[in-house]
């Protein structure tokens, strides 16, 4: 069948109220419609202050292939946040690289794009009627974000006109600006108990949290909030209602901005298509707290202070209990532990793989990785490769599954994940999250679920992804160290440590009618060449025949440096009898070629020995000792023909 049309929302910081909201209405107007949802956000605030955190996550603005998609929702609000500009700049390039693809903004414009408007004016318009009409309230302060901020500009804009209307003027010293943040409402407080500023009978506040900073200055210097002065706040945060003096606040309407963006990009996706308009319930908008002297939302306070609660003790014999997983269940799961115990990089991702569970509920799960994501060589800091590798793949619809190294398979960058491009039975979305240590960006993680279903991104699943990156980086790690230990500084290929370790995974792994194939290779002159060129001259020798063996050895072979100038190759499979005459053959015609182009005052040459075990025989050094003397005929003969020219 057709696949679904795929709307794309543009994002950050998912489990913040406003991010919820904003999906709300993307969500509940997409599954109306039948569309997919590709949600690409960073998990943490963009001007986190650990910076290469910030870098990490912020490169999953990358990846997005807009030709994917049929549109494009920007919640600029939310990206504007970024003082550097440089995701938007981002996001707006990948898009234009892409052609023509309609897209809208939320909030505030950006670049010429089609903006939907904040429906926030009936709200801040009843703010200021509940201080006036409902408390009495005339001598009014009004705090708002930065000075030429879009939002704090329009909030205060619609404050002043409305206090206008009730008989209240707003002047200069009346209207005061912050930053949204704890911070500016703090220096208010200070402001007003240095007597810089009269203490007024109310502050509205466009922001929560500039609220909350204001009633925690004033309550330390014990001034009473309502008694003394009453505040309000605008966005109705968890925060707003876990205060120790609730906050009355109003929700933002962007649920409804949301919701109408997917309608204008209806009209032009589905010209032909009806709109079912999405209507708010006004009156629930507004959430009364102590801070004005209201009744508190009991209600409200009890549903955030349990979605809060880290809970230890589940129910486990309940059916449903993987329904509701929430950060108590993530820590207590262990995951943690086990995951950054992984002895080898395949034991991690076997570990990943066991813990996907923590994300329930959903249709698939993926992570895909850099094809050398365990490189130290390789530090990616922006954009992403040409080919990712899925390493881990769980569904719960009979969906890929991908929990060992062999069933790993490799996509296209550009196809961002196989799942996006095919049919879905009922309309879904796709969560893109930055998999990364630091700056380093490891991959992506891809989460499916149905629109239909109520749960949305949490602190579960940003946990859960920093569990993951560090046992990553743990593994990669332990990796490097592992393979110091047991591969060859000068060549890259194995030493005989690692000959031997390599042997053991190979012996896992071998089928009843192979044989074990070995090939003993000695390089001929390298004392003539460290003697008369130098030694320096030889290393670049020994590198040049290392070249040739690793052409020389099968992609499911062990190539091996077993000491200055010896060589060797183990391989376990279904080989032919004239196997070692093919070899010898190969390498002949590997050195020649790199004579030939190497230009060089010597020759480049070897002795090889090759020889197979009988079937399902694996007796490594007893066929390692006839290689090694088949070599040395081979040697042996070499010298007589040279003599006997």
């Amino acid at each position: 069948m057709e696949k679904r049309k795929t709307i794309c929302l543009i994002t950050g910081m998912p489990e913040t109220l406003h991010a919820r909201r904003v999906a709300k209405g993307v969500f509940e107007q997409c599954d109306k419609y039948g569309y997919n949802v590709a949600v690409f956000a960073s998990m943490s605030h963009f001007l986190f202050f650990i910076e290469e955190h910030a870098k990490g996550e912020n490169n999953i603005y990358s990846l997005p292939n807009f030709k994917l998609f049929d549109g494009v929702i920007i919640d600029t609000v939310t990206l504007l946040e970024d003082g550097t500009g440089k995701v938007m700049k981002t996001v707006d390039r990948r898009i234009k690289e892409c052609g023509n693809i309609p897209v809208v903004c939320l909030g505030i414009p950006y670049g010429g794009y089609h903006t939907i408007n904040g429906y926030n004016d009936d709200i801040l318009r009843e703010m200021c009627r509940h201080v006036v009409n409902v408390h009495g309230k005339r001598d009014i302060c009004v705090l708002t974000g930065k000075k030429g901020h879009p939002e704090a500009e329009e909030r205060l804009a619609v404050f002043a006109d409305e206090l206008g209307k009730l008989g209240i003027e707003l002047d200069e010293d009346h209207r005061i600006y912050g930053d949204f943040w704890y911070n500016s409402g703090i220096a208010l407080a200070k402001e007003m108990i240095e007597g810089k500023r009269p203490m007024y009978e109310a502050v509205i506040t466009a922001g929560d949290y500039m609220g909350l900073g204001l009633i925690e200055e004033l309550t330390k210097h014990g001034i009473r909030v309502p008694e003394d002065i009453i505040v309000i706040g605008f966005d109705a945060t968890d925060e707003a209602m876990l205060a120790e003096i609730t906050l009355t606040s109003y929700e933002t309407n962007y649920t409804k901005t949301a919701a109408d963006a997917v309608d204008y990009l209806r009209k032009n996706i589905d010209p032909d298509g009806s709109i079912k308009p999405y209507v708010p319930d006004m009156q629930n908008l507004c959430h009364e707290g102590m801070s004005c002297g209201c009744q508190p939302d009991i209600t409200q306070s009890a549903r955030t202070f349990r979605d809060s609660l880290y809970y230890i003790y589940h129910n486990y014999t309940s059916e449903n209990v993987f329904d509701n997983i929430d950060i108590g269940m993530l820590m207590e799961s262990y995951a943690s532990e086990s995951l950054t115990a992984s002895a080898t990089p395949e034991e991690c991702l076997k570990n990943i793989f066991g813990k996907v569970y923590l994300l329930l509920p959903f249709v698939n799960f993926r992570l895909c990785l850099r094809e050398d994501w365990l490189s130290y060589d390789t530090y990616l800091k922006e954009g992403y490769p040409d080919k990712m590798m899925v390493a881990v793949a769980d569904s719960t619809e009979n969906g890929v599954k991908v929990n060992n190294w062999k069933d790993m398979f490799t996509i296209d960058t550009k196809d961002l994940v196989p799942e996006l491009n095919e049919y879905t039975e009922k309309p879904c979305v796709f969560y893109f999250a930055a998999v990364h240590f630091g700056d380093n960006t490891l991959g992506y993680a891809v989460l499916q679920r149905e629109l239909s279903d109520r749960h949305l991104l949490n602190l579960v699943f940003r946990n859960w992804l920093r569990l993951v990156n560090n046992s990553l980086e743990m593994a990669r790690a332990k990796n490097r160290y592992v393979q110091l230990s047991i591969v060859d500084n000068m060549t890259g290929l194995y030493n005989r440590r690692g000959m031997y370790e390599k042997f053991s995974d190979m012996m896992k792994h071998a089928d009843k009618d192979d044989r074990l194939m070995i090939c003993v290779i000695d390089m001929d002159g390298l004392k003539y060449i460290n003697d008369t060129f130098g030694h320096s001259e030889g290393d670049e020798a020994i590198i040049t025949m290392s070249r040739a063996i690793k052409t020389l050895c099968g992609d499911n072979e062990v190539p091996v440096r077993a000491g200055g100038d010896e060589f060797v190759i183990i391989g376990i499979g279904a080989y032919s009898d004239d196997e070692p005459k093919k070899r010898a053959e190969h390498l002949a015609d590997i050195l020649e070629k790199s004579n030939s182009e190497l230009d060089k005052p010597y020759r480049l040459d070897a002795s090889i020995g090759c020889v197979l075990s009988d079937e399902n025989s694996f007796e490594l050094e007893k066929h390692l000792t006839k290689a090694d003397e088949e070599m040395y005929r081979c040697k042996s003969s070499r010298r007589k023909n040279r003599t006997a020219l």
